[in-house]
């Protein structure tokens, strides 16, 4: 028999306030943690702002003080759950170390969702962004090398690549052209449901994450790098939030929203190898059965609907983290020179001459990109860029060698074209 979150016990609601000395959690050692460890709960910290945020969003759009005193409660909870998760990452794992993980998180995730994922379109989305994000990853590990010391794959272990994706000086496009078809509420597979809100909230938290580190850095090089990814972050979150369906009723995404959380963290009991990280993971299933339970009563009362109608008897396949090396060099080998006109997908030769996308790459790149420029710093100090090739060559002939310098410039600007 599956996992039917609706009929599992959880944790009841008065049980799960916690103490500050069971919130302020021992941190992992940077040194020692499995990569695949520190992923979870990068990405599991931004489920939990997600659900936060949410539940204020909800809280905002009701005059229901009954039902607002319901939302309050069970997003003290989320915030509790997201400080614990939160307060896992030491302090002396560097924000550009971090950074590294956020990285890993999106190429793993979205390589594994797209690969999961019943809807072509959706599918087609997240194999787009999938390769932005993957050179994002070979963008900051080149920043590491020479501001940090510390080699990138020291962090991602031998399980993701590093080397060029869509190049990010490439990535930045009108804002017309990140608006996407969205799925039918009504029709769609629960499995794309939950891949959409799962992706909706990793990609927003990067965008979050980036928006408040960004500054840091003590370098202009680092800073602007930041400057430039955390608005393809920006795009990205439009690119995935546009995908569901606006017409779902605030009860229907509270229900889809803890239905998605019990999936994740059922998920990932099945394969951490942690077992204090493993504990949290347990514990917090237990509450978002409860927070489940609230939602599936809400929509009684409010809708008078089934919340059998909206989560399945039997959760999916769970959600892991793992090595997706063949898969991404698949979608590099058929899509790096991939734009996006409108909704669509299209070969860079198919991109109409004169489009919008051309104008906005000429105002956002006039004076070089940050992406760029940190290659050639990498190339100046150190001879050649960082990669981690670890399936031989790099998949595409034209990104397998350094270009000699003074060459740089006339290849941005014919791959701006592409």
């Amino acid at each position: 028999m599956g996992f039917n979150p609706l009929k599992e016990k959880g944790i009841p609601i008065e049980k799960q306030l916690l103490s500050w000395s069971e919130l302020n959690v021992r941190p992992y050692d940077k040194n020692k943690v499995h990569p695949y460890t520190r992923t979870r709960i990068i990405f599991m910290n931004g489920i939990e702002v997600e659900a936060a945020m949410f539940g204020h969003q909800f809280h905002r759009h009701t005059d229901d003080m009954e039902l607002k005193r319901k939302l309050a409660l069970t997003r003290r909870v989320e915030q509790q759950q997201q400080k614990a998760i939160n307060w896992l990452i030491p302090a002396n794992e560097s924000g550009l170390e971090v950074t590294i993980g956020y990285e890993q998180v999106a190429v793993d995730l979205t390589a594994f969702l797209a690969q999961t994922e019943p809807d072509p379109y959706v599918k087609a989305a997240l194999d787009f962004a999938l390769l932005e994000d993957f050179d994002h990853l070979y963008r900051y590990s080149n920043l590491l090398t020479i501001t940090n010391g510390k080699m990138p794959d020291e962090i991602t272990g031998p399980y993701t690549e590093i080397t060029v994706g869509r190049p990010t000086v490439l990535e930045h496009r009108h804002p017309f052209d990140e608006i996407r078809k969205h799925y039918d509420a009504k029709k769609a597979d629960p499995l794309t449901k939950l891949h959409v809100h799962t992706i909706i909230a990793a990609e927003q938290q990067t965008m979050n994450f980036y928006m408040n580190i960004g500054n840091r850095p003590g370098q202009m090089l680092g800073r602007g790098l930041y400057l430039e990814i955390a608005q393809i972050e920006e795009q990205h979150v439009t690119h995935y939030g546009s995908l569901a369906d606006p017409r779902a009723t605030w009860f229907e995404m509270l229900l889809e929203h803890e239905l998605n959380e019990c999936w994740l963290y059922w998920s990932l009991m099945q394969e951490e190898p942690d077992s204090y990280v493993k504990g949290i993971w347990e514990r917090h299933l237990g509450m978002e059965l409860e927070h489940l339970k609230i939602a599936g009563e809400l929509i009684k009362k409010y809708e008078k609907k089934d919340p059998a109608e909206f989560v399945p008897s039997s959760l999916p396949d769970p959600l892991s983290f793992h090595s997706n090396v063949d898969y991404v060099r698949k979608i590099m080998e058929e899509q790096t020179d991939y734009n996006a006109h409108e909704t669509k997908f299209v070969p860079g030769e198919k991109m109409p001459e004169g489009s919008r996308y051309f104008m906005y790459q000429d105002v956002y790149n006039a004076g070089g990109a940050p992406s760029e420029m940190v290659i050639e710093e990498r190339i100046q100090q150190k001879g050649s860029d960082y990669r981690q090739e670890l399936a031989g060559p790099h998949p595409l002939e034209k990104f397998r060698t350094t270009p000699p310098k003074g060459k740089k410039k006339a290849r941005r600007q014919e791959e701006s074209r592409v």
